[in-house]
Formats: C-alpha cells, sequence, structure tokens
C-alpha cells in the first residue's frame, strides 16, 4: 500500500503533517535540510523578535545622525555597538537560503506585542521568499488595568495589519488564556488569520528561595502538556475556516498521532527536536506512516479530526460532564 501523507496548512501543500516549528535548530540551513530530508512537512524559522526589530531602529537613526556635525572627511565614525546589530538582516537572509535551498514551505517568524516594524518585515520576509509568516504574539498582561477587551483587540490589530500588508497566508500562534479561545478564534480569522497555532507556552518565570531572585529558565514540553491544545484542536476541529496547528508535548508518533485525531491539520514539534536532535523528525514521520500502514489506511485525511467534538458520539467528552466523572472515580492510591 502507498502512503501518502501530503497534507494542506494555509492552503499550502505539505509532503508531511509533521513541522519543524521555531527553535535554534531551524536557524542553521544544513539542519533545515536534514530536517527536510527526514520528513517534515515545512519549516518554522527563527522568530524575528519585535525588539531586535525596535533596537535595528535606534541604530540606524545612530548612524543616520552620527556625525552630522563633523566634516566630509570624517569619512571613519561609526556609533558604538554597531557589531551587535542587524540580527534582523541575518534573518532575512536566512528566509532567502531556505527558500531557495528547500522545496518544503519555509514560514517565517514574527514575535512581539506591538505593530511597531513587524509589517515591514512582514513584507521583507514575502520578498524574500517566505511561502507564510507565523506570527508569535507573545503577550502577557501583567498590567491588572487592562481588559481582556483591550488584550483581544491589540491581537486582532496586529493580525489585519499584518495579513493586509502581504499576499502570503498569516497564521498566529496564540496562547490558551483567553476567556473564550473559541469566539477568539474566530476574531482572529475575521482580521486575516488563515491559521491558528494550538498554543505559544508563556514564559513563566521561577523563585529562588536562596538568592531571593527570579529565575529565567526554559524547560522543555512533555507530553502531559499536550492535553491542554489537544482539548482545544478537539473543539475548534470543524468549526473554524482557519487551519489548525498543534504543538507542545509532541514527543512521539502517537502523540502525532492524538492530534490529527483531535483534527489538527498539522502538528509541530520543538521540544523533541531540541532533547533528539534533527534525527528525530525521521522517526516521528516513519512512526505515523507505520501506525496508519498497520490499519490499512494511507493519508492522515483519512483519519484527520475522526475523534474531534463534532465527530465523536459522546462529545461531553471534551466537556464538564466528563470532568465531574473523572474527579469522583478518583481513587487514592
Amino acid at each position: 500500500m502507498k502512503m501518502d501523507l501530503s497534507t494542506q496548512y494555509l492552503g499550502l501543500t505539505l509532503p508531511s503533517p509533521v513541522v519543524a516549528s521555531a527553535s535554534p535548530l531551524t536557524g542553521d540551513l544544513a539542519n533545515l535540510r536534514a530536517l527536510e530530508a527526514r520528513g517534515a512537512g515545512a519549516v518554522v524559522l527563527p522568530s524575528v523578535f519585535e525588539e531586535q526589530v525596535l533596537r535595528d531602529q535606534e541604530i540606524l537613526e545612530a548612524l543616520l545622525d552620527h556625525g552630522a556635525e563633523s566634516t566630509g572627511e570624517a569619512l571613519s565614525f561609526f556609533p558604538p555597538q554597531i557589531s551587535e546589530s542587524f540580527d534582523t538582516a541575518r534573518q532575512l537572509a536566512l528566509v532567502e537560503e531556505a527558500s531557495e535551498a528547500l522545496d518544503i514551505p519555509v514560514i517565517a517568524s514574527l514575535n512581539g506585542v506591538t505593530l511597531s516594524g513587524w509589517i515591514d518585515y512582514a513584507q521583507e520576509f514575502e520578498a524574500a521568499g517566505a511561502a507564510a509568516i507565523e506570527l508569535n504574539i507573545f503577550l502577557i498582561p501583567s498590567d491588572p488595568t487592562v481588559s481582556s477587551a483591550e488584550i483581544e483587540a491589540r491581537y486582532t490589530e496586529i493580525v489585519r495589519a499584518v495579513a493586509s500588508a502581504v499576499s502570503i497566508p498569516v497564521a498566529v500562534k496564540i496562547g490558551p488564556y483567553f476567556s473564550s479561545p473559541g469566539a477568539m478564534a474566530a476574531q482572529l480569522v475575521e482580521a486575516g488569520a488563515k491559521g491558528l497555532v494550538l498554543f505559544n507556552r508563556f514564559y513563566q518565570p521561577d523563585i529562588a528561595p536562596a538568592t531571593l531572585s527570579i529565575e529565567a529558565s526554559l524547560k522543555l514540553s512533555d507530553p502531559y502538556e499536550g492535553r491542554l491544545p489537544l482539548l482545544w484542536t478537539g473543539v475548534l476541529a470543524g468549526r473554524t475556516q482557519a487551519s489548525l496547528a498543534a504543538t507542545t508535548g509532541v514527543e512521539t508518533a502517537e502523540d502525532v498521532v492524538k492530534f490529527l485525531l483531535a483534527g489538527a491539520d498539522v502538528v509541530m514539534t520543538t521540544s523533541a527536536l531540541l532533547r533528539h536532535g534533527v534525527d528525530h523528525m525521521g522517526t516521528l514521520v516513519e512512526g505515523l506512516s507505520a501506525w496508519l500502514g498497520a490499519r490499512g489506511v494511507n493519508s492522515p485525511d483519512m483519519i484527520r479530526g475522526r475523534l474531534s467534538h463534532g465527530q465523536i458520539d459522546n462529545p461531553e467528552a471534551y466537556e464538564r460532564a466528563n470532568y465531574i466523572r473523572v474527579l469522583q472515580g478518583y481513587r487514592p492510591g
């Protein structure tokens, strides 16, 4: 039986539904080639951060202003820290190189919370050959005076502005903490999002009692963390016009299968690749193919969404009734 893992995501045709999401690994062209060779359906490049964009703008202004009072012969004046600037230029070069070198879609990523610089860079990514753009809106509403409506309006404003500025599809990576994720999804789609990536893992600091300090650390995700995106993938599947990408907790081929059954169009992985290396992409894709083949299934389309909220006989499994049964049925020890 011939296996066809091809998948539609954001209107793009991918050779498989397993995607390497943004990480340090995807910032290297050799790694990108290796991921493609091992079956990745697409790659998301490391994010350009809003802070980098603002820093570039500050340095450019310093370049323009520096030495303005000097004579025309003073051509060797340069502002300090020039060697640390223009990270975004290197990112644009990576987009161009990867788009030329790979046959799979190359997705550029922008990470921030305001409109500053995003439209210009989105257009430059498109010009450099990106097949799509992923907006990673990393916003922690730490100001208690800012309402949920204001936060939601900022999300939709960003998506609308970027989506209207480019002709390539735009996906938005969001967190799970909206009061109504389904309604928020509808607003983002109305604003122009062609895809939703569920979910962003927000930075969560720790406290070190011994030093009385806040510690910044990154803990790679584990499969248990996949329960939350699995829930909302299953709830939203078939209820939104946007493509659905599931991410977080994707460690094994079985995790990929779970998300496809819930209704994901693609399944993204970061932590597993960082933990095991780029060869793990082959393990995931081959494992998915083996799982499908063992059941006489020759395409992910044949299982996609079979266990989503709208397709199962007991949709309460996604709802409060099941929550009550789980709690009441638990027995200590």
